[in-house]
């Protein structure tokens, strides 16, 4: 794969995954004080089966493990990218 930023985008309540600068794909949330519910995640059908889709959701959990933040997966594809990814469990909590 080529050059890959994750990044959070606070105005539009998402993480947004950049391949070589575009926009590849994106996460989206809504936040709940010290939870974030995922709802929706997106792969633009360019960049689809190349593993964009997994490089933002391990970016995007990374990134909330060391703000220290909680996720409720509602979006089923970050659900079962925990479930494949079990070392990501401990962010999951059902309070939201």
């Amino acid at each position: 794969m080529s050059s890959t930023l994750v990044e959070d985008n606070p105005a539009k309540h998402r993480f947004e995954i950049l391949v070589d600068d575009a926009l590849a794909g994106f996460t989206a949330y809504l936040p709940r004080g010290e939870v974030l519910v995922f709802t929706h995640t997106e792969v633009d059908s360019a960049f689809q089966n190349m593993g964009v889709g997994a490089a933002l959701i391990r970016g995007t959990l990374d990134q909330l493990r060391e703000r220290g933040t909680k996720v409720v997966p509602r979006c089923p594809f970050m659900a079962a990218f925990i479930e494949r990814h079990p070392e990501y469990a401990d962010l999951v909590t059902d309070r939201a």
